[in-house]
C-alpha cells in the first residue's frame, strides 16, 4: 500500500513537471497577482491605502520607516534581483556563457536592446513632461520573460533560455545604472563609499573561499542599507552582491567527505554527528547553487507576485483608458517596449553574428532570436519602479502604466507569432545528444536485465571515478527497485589512456561472456586499476587470463570501444556520464529516485495509452 501510495506521488509530481516548468508557474503566478491588482485597484479605495501604509524598523535612536509599497520595490525586489544576479554569474563562470565569444551575443544584444527603445520613446515625447519616463523602456521583465519563452518558446533550443536569461541580467543591469545615474535625487556620497566597501567585503569573502551563509548574509543587508540610503536604488545591490558571491564546480572529495560523515552519523545518530553531517552536505555544494535552490521558490512566488500586487493597480475608468490610448507617453512606452526591442535585439544580434562567426549557435538563429527580441518587450518590473521614480503626474503614472500593460500583452503576441512561423518556416533540428545516438542491439550492445524489459537505461560512460562510485550505483539501484521492468545497457566514453585500457578489459571479459561480473568487480575495487589490478580481477571472476591478458595486450576489441566513442563524440556528449531513459536524455542531477520516477512516469504513460496511440 505504502508502496503504491509513493508512485503514485512521485507520478503526480512528475505530471506537474510535465505540465509546465517552473519558469511558467512563476509566470502564472505573476500574470495572476497583476490581475488581482488591476481588480483590487478598481474595486473600493483600500489599494493605495494598504500600499502607503508605513512599516519601520528602529534600534535605539536609529529607525528607518517606508511604505510598504517602498519596501517591495526596495527591498524585496533587491532579493529578485540578486537571485537573477546568481543564475547569470554561474552561466558566465560555469555554463554556455563562459567563452567570450558566446557571452558577446547576449551583451551586445542587451545593448542594442537598451538604446533601440530609448531613441524611440524620445522621439515621440521629447520636451514634454512624459518624457522623463524614458528609462521605462529600457529593461525586460526576467521572470515574466522567462516564463512565457517556456509557453510559447521553441521546445528544442535549450540555449535560448540561457541566452535571454544573460541578455535580461545584462538589461538590468543596464536599467539600474540608468536609475542610479538619472533617477537619484539627492545622492549621499558617504553612504555610497559605505556600500562599496561592503561589495569590497564580499569580494573578499568569496576570495577566501569561506562556504558559511552567516558573513555574506550580514555584509550583503549593511550594502543594501548603505546602497538605499545613498539614494541610489537599492535593487542595484542585489545585482552587485550575487555577481560577486562564489561558483565553482562541486568538488568529488567535499562530496566524498560528507558522504563519510554522513556514514559515521548513521551508526550514531547523535546531536553533534547531525550538525557535522548538515554542515560537510553544505559546504560540499557551492554557495552559489545552494542560494539559487533555497530563495527561487520564494522569489518566484512569493516576492515577484507581490512586487507585481503593489505596482499594477490601475484605475481603469474610461475616461482614463480613453486618456491613454490618445496619449502619447502610453503609446511611447508600446513603441518603444514592442518594437524597439524586436528591432534593437534581432538586428544587434544579426549584425554580431555576421562580424563574429564564434558566436553562432545552434538554435540561436534569426527566428528565434527575433523571438526572444519580442519577448523581452515584457518590461513590467523596472518599468513599473520608473514610472513612480519619474512621473510625479498620477494622471501620467496612470497612463503610463497602461502601456506596460498593454506592451506585455503585445510583446507576448508577437513572441508567439514569430516563434510559431519559425518553427514552421525554419524548423530547428533536434539538438545533438538530445536522444539516444542509436537504438539498442540486443545482439551487439551489454545489455543487463531482461532483454525485453519495457524501460530502458542506457549509459555512456568511461570506469572513471565519477562512474565507479556515484553513477554505477544508481544503475544499480534503480535495478533493485524496478527489477524485470528495466534493462540497463552499457556504451563507453573513454578518451584518457587509462580509461580506455579499462574499456579494453571489458570488452576482452565480454569476448568470454563475462562482461557484466567483470564491470561489477571493476566497480567495487576502490581507486583506478591497473594492469596487474586487471588481471588479478579477471582470474577473480573466473575468466582465462591469458586470453584476456592478449587481448587486451593486443587491443583486439578497440574497434568496439571506438565505435561507442564514435557515436558519443556525434551526439557532442560531456567527458562525465550521460544517462538516457528510454531514448531521452537525463539533464540534470542523476541519481536513483529521478531515474526510477521518470521511469515509473515512462511506464503509466505507456499503460494508460489507448489502442492506436505510441
Amino acid at each position: 500500500m505504502s508502496s503504491e501510495h509513493g508512485r503514485t506521488t512521485a507520478t503526480r509530481r512528475r505530471r506537474r513537471r510535465h505540465g509546465g516548468g517552473n519558469d511558467s508557474w512563476a509566470a502564472v503566478a505573476l500574470a495572476a497577482a497583476t490581475l488581482v491588482a488591476l481588480v483590487w485597484a478598481n474595486v473600493g479605495g483600500s489599494y493605495d491605502a494598504f500600499w502607503s501604509t508605513e512599516l519601520g524598523v528602529r534600534l535605539g535612536d536609529w529607525g528607518l520607516s517606508l511604505s510598504l509599497a517602498t519596501w517591495v520595490n526596495d527591498g524585496l525586489m533587491a532579493l529578485f534581483f540578486f537571485v537573477v544576479g546568481l543564475d547569470v554569474r554561474r552561466e558566465f563562470t560555469l555554463g554556455e556563457l563562459r567563452e567570450s565569444s558566446r557571452a558577446l551575443l547576449p551583451v551586445l544584444a542587451a545593448v542594442g536592446g537598451l538604446v533601440l527603445p530609448a531613441v524611440i520613446f524620445l522621439a515621440l515625447n521629447h520636451g514634454s513632461p512624459a518624457g522623463a519616463a524614458w528609462g521605462a523602456v529600457i529593461s525586460t521583465d526576467t521572470a515574466f520573460a522567462l516564463g512565457m519563452l517556456a509557453l510559447v518558446g521553441p521546445k528544442n533550443a535549450p540555449r535560448l533560455r540561457v541566452f535571454l536569461l544573460a541578455l535580461a541580467v545584462v538589461d538590468d543591469i543596464g536599467a539600474l545604472t540608468v536609475i542610479a545615474a538619472f533617477y537619484t535625487r539627492d545622492l549621499d556620497v558617504l553612504a555610497l563609499a559605505a556600500a562599496a566597501v561592503g561589495l569590497g567585503l564580499i569580494w573578499l569573502l568569496q576570495h577566501l573561499r569561506l562556504w558559511r551563509v552567516t558573513p555574506y548574509l550580514v555584509v550583503g543587508l549593511a550594502t543594501w542599507l548603505a546602497m538605499y540610503l545613498s539614494g541610489v536604488h537599492a535593487t542595484l545591490a542585489g545585482v552587485l552582491i550575487a555577481l560577486l558571491m562564489p561558483v565553482f564546480p562541486t568538488r568529488l572529495q567535499d562530496v566524498d567527505a560528507a558522504s563519510h560523515i554522513v556514514h559515521l552519523f548513521r551508526q550514531a545518530p547523535v546531536a553533534r554527528a547531525a550538525r557535522l553531517a548538515r554542515r560537510s552536505i553544505d559546504r560540499s555544494v557551492p554557495m552559489n547553487q545552494r542560494l539559487t535552490d533555497l530563495l527561487a521558490p520564494y522569489v518566484n512566488y512569493g516576492v515577484v507576485p507581490v512586487f507585481a500586487l503593489s505596482n499594477a493597480g490601475v484605475k481603469l475608468s474610461g475616461e482614463m483608458l480613453s486618456a491613454a490610448l490618445t496619449s502619447a507617453l502610453t503609446w511611447g512606452i508600446v513603441a518603444g517596449l514592442v518594437l524597439g526591442k524586436l528591432v534593437g535585439i534581432a538586428g544587434t544580434t544579426a549584425v554580431v553574428q555576421r562580424l563574429v562567426p564564434a558566436s553562432r549557435t545552434a538554435g540561436l538563429d534569426l527566428p528565434r532570436l527575433a523571438g526572444v527580441g519580442a519577448l523581452s518587450g515584457m518590461g513590467f518590473t523596472i518599468s513599473l519602479l520608473v514610472i513612480d521614480l519619474s512621473l510625479t503626474d498620477p494622471r501620467l503614472q496612470d497612463e503610463a502604466r497602461v502601456g506596460v500593460l498593454l506592451a506585455s500583452a503585445l510583446a507576448l503576441l508577437v513572441a508567439w507569432a514569430i516563434f510559431a512561423l519559425g518553427d514552421r518556416l525554419r524548423p530547428l533540428p533536434i539538438p545533438a545528444g538530445t536522444v539516444l545516438p542509436r537504438p539498442v542491439d540486443v545482439a551487439r550492445d551489454h545489455v543487463r536485465g531482461p532483454e525485453d524489459a519495457p524501460a530502458t537505461v542506457v549509459v555512456y560512460a568511461a570506469l572513471d571515478p565519477a562512474y565507479r562510485t556515484r553513477t554505477a550505483e544508481v544503475l544499480r539501484e534503480t535495478r533493485e527497485r524496478l527489477g524485470a521492468q528495466v534493462r540497463v545497457v552499457f556504451r563507453h566514453h573513454a578518451t584518457a589512456e587509462a580509461d580506455v585500457v579499462a574499456a579494453l578489459a571489458l570488452e576482452a571479459a565480454a569476448a568470454q561472456g563475462g562482461f557484466w561480473p567483470m564491470h561489477d568487480a571493476v566497480v567495487a575495487r576502490p581507486g583506478r586499476p591497473d594492469a596487474h589490478a586487471l588481471r588479478a580481477l579477471a582470474a577473480g571472476v573466473g575468466l582465462d587470463v591469458e586470453r584476456f591478458v592478449q587481448d587486451v595486450r593486443t587491443a583486439a576489441q578497440l574497434g568496439r570501444v571506438e565505435d561507442d566513442n564514435l557515436d558519443a563524440d556525434a551526439a557532442q556528449l560531456p567527458p562525465r556520464p550521460v544517462v538516457f531513459l528510454d531514448g531521452r536524455r537525463l539533464r540534470g542531477p542523476v541519481n536513483s529516485y529521478r531515474v526510477v520516477t521518470e521511469l515509473l512516469w515512462d511506464l503509466e504513460q505507456r499503460a494508460g495509452a489507448t489502442p492506436g496511440q505510441p
